[in-house]
């Protein structure tokens, strides 16, 4: 039986539709082509007033920050608070906000915060450390059953807040995946211990935050509605407007359904939006709209159960791997707006190390089945592969239908495996990948940290996240190094052999990171191009 952490664990690594990146304050590294949106050109300069209406799929569970086990939730969130430390989707580093400096000590086991003067809450009182403190000791309360918040910040043992200044978290061992955790601004925001005591367990319908928006209202099924925050003055640091933000409010309509969604950008009912790749060229060139053009850091991938005699051997496993033709993939699940992925870090992850691209599988069926040869699979009458009697016959277990994974039947065939697909819906399908029933798995995982490969490659994480089966003391001992080394140089050095370690044995198949594209009308002045597409309201104005 999973506990509910390693539950809400499994809900954040997975590839889901809306992750937790869409607004600035979790971001990563660039991509290699990234393209700029080009915007008309406006004789205008910032001005205040008017609304922007943002057109979002999913909407929040709750708005109590420690409570919400959605990105929604996270995403709104984000707009009416902040983190201790917020990540640069300019310079892709770790940088102070609400805190204004920190340090960790030689052990690695304290962190110290300064906590940034003159921030006040949407009530009026101080953000101080005291609050900090009894907002992380909220979330790590087991009363609270925090899905989120609570596990991200779990090495924490204890805390001090010595004076209003000064906050410190103290470990029982390193854990260098707690900086970028505590970047999240939705999730690990301060609660005003006033609106705390004042709503209890209604706080999640009346959130009080920091942000640079105030909650006005919520309309179930319909919208949630936000408004200017005159006294912020505490902007992250790589925003050009450090004052309060310019629209009177901000308006986000919930819209599952895609075609709903262009609709409504095309009517000038909401002024922006995600759209599937495959709708995004139609705005490209239009005179009405920007375009923003980003990487998610997350990857679509298939695992392989090592416990198959088969994929023991890795001439086998680097077969598979070399049979792959990735742009293919990319252009049939993808319309071609995707990269191919050739380790287990997609480039927009911390830890993502270039060198990946000259030293990973490209598609060569004939090396493939030379690699075959050697392992003693021989083709049959009918093309497939036998040795002793057994044919090389694999399952692959699927959640989803691509056009993809026919296509991977097919390349699979052409280098003598026969490949059965069985399909189940999600949950079914990841209770089969967590009972090991399945030799190859079609997933995906996304995150701001390259320590979700610990969740999915660390031994001790077999019966969990860990679906494949894999124990592999070197890459353990890599793993943990990763945990553990918080000297961000050292650190990036140390999932760069992560990575070589993962493609060198090829467990498993990296495929591609899908484009994201954020369509916004150029209604709305102050769009800035980053490599997540994400969206930067601080700095937009409407202009009308």
């Amino acid at each position: 039986m999973l506990s509910e952490r390693s539950k809400g664990q499994i809900r954040s690594v997975l590839l889901i539709c809306i992750l937790v990146f869409s607004i600035v304050g979790c971001s990563s590294a660039p991509t290699t082509d990234e393209k700029q949106a080009s915007q008309p050109v406006k004789n205008s300069q910032p001005k205040k007033g008017g609304t922007i209406t943002m057109g979002y799929q999913m909407e929040p569970d709750t708005l109590d920050p420690q409570k919400t086990a959605l990105p929604a939730g996270n995403f709104v969130g984000g707009l009416l608070g902040g983190a201790l430390l917020v990540l640069d989707p300019f310079t892709f580093e770790l940088k102070p906000h609400l805190a204004e400096s920190y340090t960790i000590s030689d052990d690695g086991k304290t962190m110290t915060f300064k906590i940034r003067p003159g921030v006040k809450f949407h009530d009026g009182t101080p953000l101080t450390a005291e609050v900090f403190k009894q907002s992380y000791e909220r979330a790590l309360d087991p009363k609270t059953a925090s899905p989120v918040t609570g596990p991200d910040v779990s090495s924490i043992k204890s805390i001090s807040a010595p004076d209003d200044s000064t906050l410190i978290f103290h470990l029982d061992k390193p854990f260098a995946s707690l900086l970028s955790n505590l970047s999240y601004s939705g999730y690990q925001q301060p609660i005003s211990i006033e609106a705390r005591n004042k709503y209890g367990n209604e706080l999640g319908r009346n959130p009080v935050g920091v942000g640079p928006w105030k909650f006005e209202s919520w309309k179930t099924g319909e919208s949630i509605t936000l408004v200017r925050n005159d006294e912020y003055k505490w902007a992250a640091p790589f925003a050009l407007n450090q004052g309060s933000v310019r629209p009177d409010k901000f308006v986000l309509k919930f819209i599952q359904d895609n075609q709903t969604m262009m609709a409504a950008l095309d009517s000038g009912t909401i002024d922006i939006a995600t759209v599937p790749p495959k709708d995004a060229k139609k705005y490209k060139d239009h005179k009405d709209f920007t375009v923003l053009e980003g990487m998610q850091p997350a990857e679509y991938f298939i695992g392989m159960n090592l416990e198959n005699e088969i994929l023991q051997d890795v001439r086998v496993r680097k077969a598979l791997n070399l049979a792959i033709n990735k742009d293919a993939l990319i252009m049939a699940d993808l319309q071609g707006e995707g990269v191919p992925v050739y380790g287990p870090i997609p480039p927009t992850m911390i830890g993502y190390d270039a060198a990946v691209e000259q030293y990973g599988y490209k598609y060569n069926a004939d090396q493939a089945r030379q690699l075959l040869e050697e392992a003693g699979w021989r083709p049959n009458a009918q093309g497939i592969r036998e040795k002793d009697g057994k044919t090389l016959s694999l399952t692959m277990l699927i959640e989803d239908t691509n056009p993809g994974h026919q296509l991977v039947q097919s390349m699979f065939k052409e280098v003598g495996v026969e490949l059965y697909i069985q399909k189940y819906e999600s949950a079914t399908a990841l209770e089969q990948a967590l009972k090991g029933e399945f030799d190859l798995f079609t997933t995906g995982h996304g995150s701001v940290d390259p320590d979700i490969l610990h969740l999915l490659l660390h031994s001790s994480q077999i019966g969990g996240l860990n679906f494949f089966r894999l124990s592999d003391q070197q890459l353990d001992s890599l793993l943990d190094k990763g945990r553990t080394t918080t000297d961000q140089a050292q650190r990036q050095q140390v999932f760069a052999d992560i990575q070589k370690r993962v493609v060198e044995q090829a467990y498993w198949i990296p495929l591609y990171s899908a484009k994201t594209f954020v369509v916004v009308s150029n209604r709305i002045q102050g769009v800035k191009p980053n490599p997540l597409a994400s969206v930067i309201i601080q700095d937009m104005w409407v202009n009308e």
